[in-house]
């Protein structure tokens, strides 16, 4: 009888929640407002069809991943084959160099993509280059027709780091006139935004394995490294 008391007095002090569950059950915690217009901006950018509809190939559905608390956004190119089917950003060879150069700098891989943010200039798949040498870069029409949905990504997640990657997303920020090897292992602090370019970790690219443009490389991880210690990551 004592331990009925006992276990009654306990019941009544605990949160039920739906069901009769206790609250700890309860695992999912309500979206913030931040979370939810993300969600909502995802859903717009991938139900999106300019380029389809301004007579462009592209393999519909968009490729970004990330959280609305993000402190670090990396820009990539555009999502290549393999990115188009699995819908995660850096997921084939070239995300295999890239993530051992923000090892280097201090992020593990799998907190970084549970935790930051990554996109790209164009989120769909562009397709083969016609001569068949790797993928079709995407066309100013298309990079001006997206540009809306990267605007609004940076807006609302309000990174403190960005980090482009590969040469048009570098030209977002840096002068497109530039060189990479004028850019790489320099950063620019914009709207209180700390930006640090990479090059493009493709495994077909021979410019990171020049041994002068491996030191460019290593400076802009100690310059992201810098950064993640003052963000606290």
């Amino acid at each position: 009888m004592a331990h009925a008391a006992r276990f009654s007095r306990w019941r009544a002090g605990v949160s039920w929640g739906v069901g009769g569950e206790p609250f700890w059950e309860n695992r999912r915690r309500p979206m913030t407002r931040k979370a939810e217009q993300l969600a909502q901006l995802h859903a717009r950018i991938r139900a999106c069809q300019k380029c389809v509809e301004a007579g462009y190939w592209i393999a519909p559905g968009a490729v970004v991943s990330g959280l609305a608390s993000a402190k670090v956004m990396t820009i990539g190119q555009a999502p290549g084959p393999t990115e188009a089917v699995v819908k995660r950003p850096f997921n084939a060879s070239s995300g295999k160099r890239l993530f051992q150069w923000l090892a280097q700098a201090g992020f593990d891989e799998a907190t970084f993509r549970a935790s930051q943010y990554m996109t790209s200039v164009t989120k769909c798949y562009p397709g083969k280059h016609a001569k068949g040498h790797g993928d079709r870069v995407p066309s100013k029409e298309e990079q001006a027709l997206c540009r809306a949905w990267l605007e609004q990504e940076i807006a609302l997640i309000r990174p403190r780091l960005i980090i482009p990657i590969g040469k048009l997303a570098i030209g977002l920020f840096f002068d497109s006139k530039l060189q990479l090897e004028d850019v790489i292992g320099t950063q620019l602090e914009r709207e209180g935004r700390v930006i640090i370019p990479l090059p493009h970790p493709s495994g077909a690219s021979t410019w990171p394995n020049q041994p002068e443009n491996a030191k460019r490389i290593q400076k802009a991880i100690r310059l992201i490294a810098k950064q993640r210690a003052r963000l606290g990551l």
